[in-house]
């Protein structure tokens, strides 16, 4: 006999009744007969709000992406909005990615905001992610939705939420929306649509978005050295082919190549195991292309086009794949210079970036004299900064994960900007006979070597749940004292607000939103943080360190790992 949970099956049998459509019915018989985990995996809780929105697999079950969970986030969504905002005309934007069942998806939220009176303005077909942050403010709406489960695998969707300053949700408001779904039934779905709510957007704000892009991305870069600089670009199947061309054309690149076989938007992104720039391999079909045509440099993004990936050629002539701390000092540190050229900086700018990014960003800061701030991980902390200090200017912010976002107009992670911006640096460096490969060594030189090294381990479901709540307790309950011949001196523990100084035996608060996050700093500088994903079935081990000479990083980092046995 197959045992299910009783808590499982009592929410089971709720879709078993007749509100629930009976393809779903009939998938549930199934899973009840045949796959009894998957049906716990399907409905043991309800999806989640994460760093990046809420993703999962598609499938039925109330942790699922479907109709009904995406109807009742929607319908809680628009009963709140219309508390926030009593006797106001409520508009929403809405986007989508190029992932199976996005359009279909974006359209049944759609017509649930409309069946509840709420103005829709629903791009017409695939857009980038920066643009539906974008528009939320161009368009003056309260909120904004994009349908998109960034790089996760081609099961997956999600449901990103934004507010009117065109940030994603940040406390309080993501928790008081998550009780308002909560406390609703999906009975109280409006699924039927006001037609007359809904409008189609497309080429007016395609056009602003590019227009904001080239004027934030932009600098002062002669045309000459615009025509020197060959580019490789790839979408990864994504929807940044929809934005991305167009705003380096705009911008004046005219020697921009494109990965053919990437080129088209494809749900099961066909050329690749992973469509994350994070991932090297990711970018081996525009780096091959980059080497037979000899570009000078390589970008590709994420499929919703908030993260990239860049490759530029090594002092050897090799093409070398910056990672996202590096990308993000070379990005910080040009955008600072240039601001202090134009006499721009006066004391009223601030630099942004994550508590598991490197330290070198704090550096480049203080050298030019610029206030840093930092968050937890997610870009929905670097926009809320733009929020709680009116009185400061953003010049940048990123994250270690190949995010950057640049100023403020756009208040999430913009890969279209990006591009352009790291296009902006080539261009220049290439003019001056250098690259951004050594404009990076230089900045090492300057500020010190720093390194960092990404470890992710994969735990799916229920089971594997559990497994990473139990590595972060065991962290926690049982802390290094040293790791890898350096005593531990301090212990962040970003779930208690604290930061315990080893060696005193004293904590401090820490002042800043509670997280699921644990780190250690040891005595030589080097930093070891564990985080859960917010996103994905996986717990993130992010280890940095820095050192004098640049061949002693990599030892250390081997001896971190060694030390974890992680290797």
């Amino acid at each position: 006999m197959i045992y299910v949970d009783p808590k499982v099956l009592e929410r089971v049998n709720k879709w078993l009744t007749p509100f629930f459509d009976n393809d779903s019915q009939e998938t549930i018989k199934s899973m009840i007969a045949n796959n009894p985990e998957g049906l716990e995996d399907s409905f043991y809780k309800n999806l989640e709000f994460g760093t990046g929105g809420m993703r999962g697999i598609m499938g039925v079950g109330d942790n699922r992406i479907n109709k009904y969970t995406l109807g009742k986030n929607t319908q809680g969504l628009s009963n709140y909005l219309h508390c926030q905002f009593p006797n106001q005309t409520i508009k929403v934007a809405i986007a989508y990615d190029c992932r199976h069942n996005s359009k279909e998806l974006a359209k049944l939220v759609a017509d649930v905001f409309s069946a509840n009176g709420i103005t829709v303005f629903l791009f017409s077909d695939l857009r980038a992610t920066p643009e539906l942050s974008f528009a939320v403010r161009h368009l003056e709406c309260q909120c904004g939705i994009v349908l998109t489960a960034s790089h996760n695998p081609p099961e997956y969707n999600g449901y990103k939420v934004y507010w009117e300053d065109g940030g994603q949700l940040v406390p309080p408001q993501d928790k008081e929306i998550i009780s308002e779904i909560n406390s609703l039934d999906y009975t109280d779905i409006k699924f039927e649509a006001n037609e007359s709510h809904i409008k189609l957007i497309d080429i007016e704000v395609d056009d602003a978005f590019a227009e904001a892009s080239i004027k934030n991305g932009s600098f002062d870069v002669s045309q000459k050295a615009k025509d020197n600089l060959k580019i490789v670009f790839t979408s990864l199947h994504g929807t940044s082919i929809t934005m991305v061309p167009k705003v380096l054309e705009d911008a004046g690149y005219k020697d921009v190549h494109i990965v053919a076989e990437q080129a088209v938007p494809d749900g099961d992104f066909p050329t690749v195991k992973s469509p994350n720039p994070e991932e090297p391999e990711a970018l081996k079909m525009a780096m091959e292309l980059a080497d037979k045509i000899q570009a000078d440099i390589v970008i590709g993004t994420d499929p919703d086009c908030d993260r990239l990936g860049i490759a530029v050629r090594n002092e050897e002539g090799e093409m070398t794949i910056l990672n996202g701390n590096q990308a993000m000092a070379v990005k910080t540190y040009f955008l600072l210079e240039q601001w202090k050229k134009d006499k721009r900086l006066n004391g009223k700018q601030f630099i942004a970036s994550t508590i598991v990014s490197t330290p070198m960003i704090k550096k480049i800061a203080a050298k030019f004299g610029v206030e840093y701030k930092e968050g937890l991980t997610g870009f929905k902390w670097i926009a809320k900064m733009v929020e709680d200090f009116p009185e400061l200017e953003l010049v940048g912010g990123g994250e270690e994960s190949f995010g950057y976002m640049v100023g403020d107009f756009v208040r999430d992670k913009d890969a279209v900007t990006a591009t352009l911006l790291a296009c902006e640096i080539a261009a220049i460096q290439k003019e001056k006979g250098s690259n951004i490969y050594t404009y990076l060594q230089n900045i090492y030189s300057e500020l010190g070597y720093y390194k960092e090294h990404l470890i992710s381990v994969v735990k799916k479901g229920k089971k594997g749940a559990e497994e990473i709540s139990g590595i972060m307790k065991n962290l926690r309950n049982n802390p290094y004292l040293e790791i890898a011949g350096s005593k531990v001196v301090r212990i962040e523990d970003y779930s208690k607000d604290e930061a315990f100084n080893v060696e005193k035996g004293v904590s401090e608060k820490l002042n800043i939103p509670l997280s699921n996050v644990l780190i250690y700093v040891t005595e030589d500088g080097s930093k070891i943080a564990a985080r859960p994903s917010g996103t994905e079935p996986k717990i993130k081990f992010y280890i940095s360190v820095n050192a004098e000479k640049e061949e002693m990083l990599q030892k250390k980092i081997d001896s971190i790992i060694a030390h974890l046995n992680m290797s």
